[in-house]
C-alpha cells in the first residue's frame, strides 16, 4: 500500500488505480476489486465482488457492452472459480450500473436487489425508444436555452439508455434504508442517498468499516444532480445536500470508501463537507450575479467556470437547473418567460437569502 494524500483524503492504493482491467484486488477480507474499461471521459467503473461459502454477490455491472461481457466470462471461468452469482445490487439506475444486471440474473438465475425507486425509474427509462420523445421534454430544453441543433442532437440521442443496458428483469428484490444484509461473514447496512439518483443505495459493514459508496461519495469529482423533463420543477439538490449531511451524522471518518469511479479513499465525512461546501459556494456565487434577469445557459459560468463543450451542454443544464430550482423554491429567486420563451431568472429583492454556510441545513 502507498497510503498517498491529496486534500485531506488518503489513498491506501495511491489515487491512479493500481488494479488492472479485469484483475481483482482484495480491498478487504472477503471484497474484491475489479475495474471494467468504458467508453468516454469517465473511462471505468469500480465493480465490487463480496465472496460468500457458496458463490458470490456482485455490486454494479457496467455497461451493456461486449468488451464488458467478455471481461465477466474471464472471471467466471478464472477467479471467480465458476462459482455461481447469487445476487446482483445495483446501487441506482444509470446504465453504467444496471447495464448487465439483466444479463447477469437470467445466466445465473438469480435476483436483482435494488431500491424501488432505482428499479421503477429505471425499468421506465429502458422502456424509451426514439420514437416516445414527448413534446413537453422538447419544451422544457427550449425554455432551457437550448439551440435548434442542439434541440436536435437530443431528439437523436432520445431513447438511447435503452441501448446501454440490458432489460431488468421482471421481478427484483426491494431493498430499504437501513435494512441489513448478511452477506459473507458480515452483515451490510443499507443506507439511502438521494440527488444523484432518485434513492441511491450504499452498502456499509461496520465489521470491515468500508462502505460501498456508487456515486454517492466520489473521491474527486462531484456526481451529477440535475432537473429532467420528467420533473420539470424538481428540487434534486435539496434531497443531494440533506443526504449528504446525513451521511456526515451515520458514518465515522475512519471508514474505507469504495466508489464506483476512481480509487478507494478514507476520510468520508472530510470528502461529505467538500461536495457540501461545494454546492454551498455554487448557490451563493449564482444567487449573488442574479440581480439581473438570466437564461439558463448564461447561468453556466458561474457553476463550471469554463467554456463548456458541445457535449458537456445536456448535463450542465440539467444541473444549472437544479441550482436555480433549490433558490427558486427557497422564495430567493424568480422565474419568468422572456419574450423569446426562454426561462430567465433573478433574485428576489424581497427575500433574504440564506448564508451559504447554512443552504444544506
Amino acid at each position: 500500500m502507498v497510503n498517498e494524500e491529496y486534500r485531506g483524503l488518503v489513498y491506501p492504493w495511491g489515487r491512479q488505480s493500481p488494479v488492472e482491467h479485469g484483475q481483482p484486488l482484495e480491498v478487504a477480507p472477503g471484497v474484491w476489486w475489479v475495474r471494467f474499461a468504458m467508453p468516454g471521459g469517465l473511462d471505468h467503473i469500480n465493480i465490487w465482488l463480496l465472496e460468500e461459502a457458496g458463490g458470490w454477490t456482485v455490486v454494479d455491472t457496467c455497461l451493456k457492452l461486449d468488451s464488458a461481457k467478455e471481461q465477466w466470462e474471464s472471471l467466471f471461468t478464472g477467479f471467480m472459480q465458476n462459482k455461481p452469482i447469487l445476487r446482483v445490487i445495483c446501487t441506482h439506475l444509470h446504465p453504467d450500473h444496471i447495464g448487465l444486471a439483466g444479463w447477469l440474473c437470467e445466466r445465473f438465475d438469480c435476483e436483482v436487489w435494488m431500491t424501488r425507486s432505482e428499479y421503477l425509474n429505471g425499468s421506465l427509462l429502458l422502456s424509451y425508444t426514439s420514437d416516445d420523445l414527448p413534446s413537453t421534454a422538447l419544451q422544457f430544453y427550449k425554455r432551457a436555452g437550448f439551440s435548434e441543433e442542439q434541440l436536435k442532437t437530443y431528439q437523436q440521442r432520445f431513447g438511447t439508455f435503452g441501448k446501454m443496458s440490458a432489460p431488468l428483469p421482471h421481478s427484483y428484490r426491494r431493498i430499504v434504508d437501513l435494512e441489513t444484509i448478511n452477506i459473507g461473514d458480515h452483515y451490510w447496512q443499507v443506507v439511502i442517498g438521494q440527488g444523484h439518483s432518485p434513492e441511491h443505495a450504499c452498502l456499509y459493514c461496520p465489521g470491515l468499516k468500508l462502505i460501498i459508496a456508487g456515486d454517492q461519495i466520489l473521491p474527486r469529482i462531484t456526481p451529477n444532480v440535475s432537473v429532467f423533463p420528467t420533473e420539470p420543477d424538481g428540487n434534486p439538490l435539496e434531497y443531494w445536500l440533506s443526504s449528504n449531511t446525513r451521511l456526515l451524522d451515520i458514518l465515522p471518518e475512519d471508514l474505507l470508501v469504495l466508489p464506483a469511479h476512481q480509487s478507494p479513499f478514507r476520510g468520508a465525512k472530510t470528502r461529505l463537507n467538500q461536495i457540501i461546501d461545494s454546492h454551498r459556494q455554487s448557490l451563493a456565487l449564482l444567487y449573488k450575479n442574479l440581480a439581473e434577469s438570466k437564461t439558463v445557459p448564461e447561468c453556466f459560468i458561474y457553476l463550471f467556470n469554463r467554456e463548456l463543450k458541445e457535449h458537456e451542454v445536456h448535463l450542465a443544464t440539467g444541473e444549472t437547473i437544479a441550482h436555480l430550482n433549490y433558490l427558486l423554491q427557497r422564495g430567493n429567486v424568480t422565474r419568468e418567460i422572456n419574450s423569446e420563451g426562454l426561462y430567465t431568472y433573478r433574485a428576489n429583492p424581497n427575500s433574504q437569502f440564506i448564508h451559504a454556510d447554512d443552504v444544506a441545513a
